[in-house]
């Protein structure tokens, strides 16, 4: 199983969907755009599930800070666990989200390796990225 889209996001989400029983992935901006999902799903699915996946991190936050009684939270991840199977949901520093879906037989502790690894990449990716414009990285 791979992504869809061979070029920018493949070499995130296909090393998540090579693990056994992983059935999808997403990689989306926090605000629910999708970046590249997984040939499972149909656009419209993925488009779907891009907002309710960055719906649910900002529910989540809010009930981390609560929970808290501070005013903000950061998220590390978010499990989701259905008769279905896992959702994994890992955002990183720089506003994007890694989500894997696997089925009831996926071994939970691999998929969250692998997604946080991937995670980490995206981040080292955009912080090894030229900067913008010709004066020190501001736009020109």
């Amino acid at each position: 199983m791979n992504s869809r889209d061979p070029g920018e996001t493949a070499w995130v989400l296909d090393p998540i969907l090579e693990i056994p029983h992983v059935r999808a992935a997403v990689l989306l901006t926090r605000d629910g755009l999708i970046s590249g999902f997984s040939a499972a799903l149909a656009q419209d699915s993925a488009e779907r599930v891009a907002a309710i996946i960055s719906t649910v991190q900002g529910a989540c936050r809010t009930a981390a800070a609560a929970f808290a009684d501070l005013e903000a939270a950061q998220l590390r991840q978010v499990v989701i666990e259905s008769d279905h199977g896992y959702i994994l949901v890992a955002p990183t520093a720089h506003g994007t989200c890694v989500a894997a879906y696997g089925d009831p037989e996926v071994r939970l502790d691999l998929l969250g390796h692998r997604v946080h690894s991937q995670v980490a990449r995206l981040g080292e990716k955009a912080m090894a990225a030229a900067p913008r414009g010709g004066d020190g990285g501001h736009p020109v």
